[in-house]
């Protein structure tokens, strides 16, 4: 997939890019048993209150129903078409199984209509292809990781990502994932492989702010433009912090404070996301 470019006849113009799509099935649209409605919260709970700051707005969508546990397990299937989910950052493949069952899953970098893929321990090795860590080679590439055998894939699912399984002890794996860190999971859970498609997503320039709320996404005010009523670092002549370190209005620290906080799964984390040796 190539990145696509504008003549600057604006401004904005100027640095605006965005998707060729040719990846994409032309004149595929979604299907229709797969499809969710879905509303915006606007970050605001079921009191009316606001609880997840600068949201609203954004464009109308339909939630697309990912199969994230391939629980058909030894069914063969093929891919009918790639296409585009506006809820997530990778492009979703629909699959047609033999006995007719149809479903999306993610599109893995390299996947294409017409090709073949399974569930199975015993698949082979190519992009699509899901089966648990223990039958996995080590150093292969993978994405779509179970936390938990059967819960579903909660890891790496974001466009260009990939995990490389680096060692297996006992009963679990070392999985190095895109942040570094390197985490153990049980054999049994399940990973697709490959790296997940749409890779040059992150060379994306919205190019202007309104592309930005047609994602959802609201103006983000300055703790030190408010007033001090309004924000530990707002007041001051001019821009000034009050002298202290960057917080949330709450004065949650922003900056070096470690908010992880489930000792459960500590012994899980091999090695931390950022850390060296």
């Amino acid at each position: 997939m190539a990145l696509k470019k504008y003549k600057p006849t604006s401004p904005a113009r100027r640095y605006y890019t965005g998707y060729d799509f040719k990846e994409l099935t032309p004149g595929k649209k979604p299907e229709k048993n797969l499809l969710e409605h879905q509303t915006s919260t606007g970050g605001r709970n079921t009191h009316g209150r606001i609880t997840s700051r600068f949201r609203g707005g954004g464009h109308k969508q339909r939630y697309r129903i990912i199969d994230w546990c391939r629980a058909k397990i030894g069914v063969p299937a093929t891919v009918a078409s790639i296409e585009y989910d506006p809820n997530r950052t990778a492009r979703i493949a629909l699959l047609s199984y033999v006995d007719g069952v149809k479903t999306y899953i993610l599109a893995p970098d390299g996947l294409s209509v017409g090709d073949k893929v399974v569930a199975s321990r015993n698949a082979d090795i190519k992009p699509g292809n899901s089966m648990p860590l223990r039958h996995i080679p080590l150093g292969t590439m993978v994405h779509n990781i179970e936390m938990r055998k059967g819960k579903g894939a909660q890891l790496v699912r974001s466009a260009g990502t990939g995990a490389s399984l680096m060692a297996k002890d006992g009963d679990y794996a070392q999985v190095r994932m895109p942040s570094g860190e390197v985490r153990m999971l049980h054999l049994d859970c399940q990973a697709t492989i490959g790296q997940v498609s749409n890779i040059d997503h992150a060379n994306i320039s919205l190019g202007k702010a309104g592309r930005t709320r047609w994602l959802g996404k609201r103006p983000h005010q300055r703790g030190v433009s408010m007033n001090p009523v309004e924000h530990p670092m707002g007041g001051g002549e001019g821009r000034t912090s009050g002298g202290r370190h960057p917080c949330s209005p709450w004065g949650q620290l922003a900056k070096g404070l470690k908010t992880r906080n489930n000792k459960r799964t500590d012994g899980m984390i091999v090695k931390r996301r950022g850390q060296k040796g």
